[in-house]
């Protein structure tokens, strides 16, 4: 990288750093984010270890509502199942996605974006540490009585939060900006 380009990503970078840390939304942003990924994390740990859901497969709590353990080798709802191949591409994916979101978070002020853009970046870190620690993501909140057929977990859920939030913000912003 040559010296003005190099000079330039780093001055950008202490600008967008400068302006996060002046913003009151970024460090709610990542504590709602550390929440969330701690809320999957200990969910996931008390499935696993405590009630011992990989032992028992299911367990039957209603018509609608089952605890059943799923090793999900993919993405959201099983889409992208493979090897090491595809582990390594969501992980990556993952984590270019925290990133971006993370630089957008520390310029939101809108709190209903940073609600969703930080349950968005909670969720994918709870969901890569499994991927990355395990090989594949831990889910056990079954809705097939449903007939939801996909087996999630919190991280899932809350990155589903996540985009609705994103997609209310937008829809109640979709004036700002315009000329009347």
């Amino acid at each position: 990288m040559s010296g003005p380009v190099k000079t330039s990503v780093f001055a950008r970078a202490r600008d967008w750093w400068g302006e996060a840390r002046a913003n009151p939304y970024f460090r709610y942003g990542l504590a709602a984010a550390f929440v969330v990924a701690l809320l999957d994390q200990l969910l996931k740990y008390w499935i696993v270890e405590i009630i011992r859901l990989p032992a028992l497969g299911k367990i039957e709590i209603s018509g609608i509502f089952d605890l059943t353990y799923v090793q999900n080798y993919g993405a959201s709802f099983g889409l992208l199942s493979g090897g090491l191949a595809s582990r390594i591409i969501l992980s990556i994916i993952s984590t270019g996605v925290a990133i971006g979101l993370l630089v957008w978070l520390g310029r939101l002020r809108r709190p209903a974006a940073v609600a969703g853009v930080a349950s968005i970046i909670g969720g994918a870190l709870g969901n890569l540490y499994d991927r990355i620690a395990y090989g594949y993501v831990v889910d056990f909140f079954d809705f097939s009585g449903l007939m939801f057929p996909w087996v999630f977990n919190v991280a899932d859920m809350a990155i589903n939060i996540g985009v609705a939030l994103l997609l209310l913000d937008a829809w109640l912003t979709r004036h700002e900006g315009k000329a009347e």
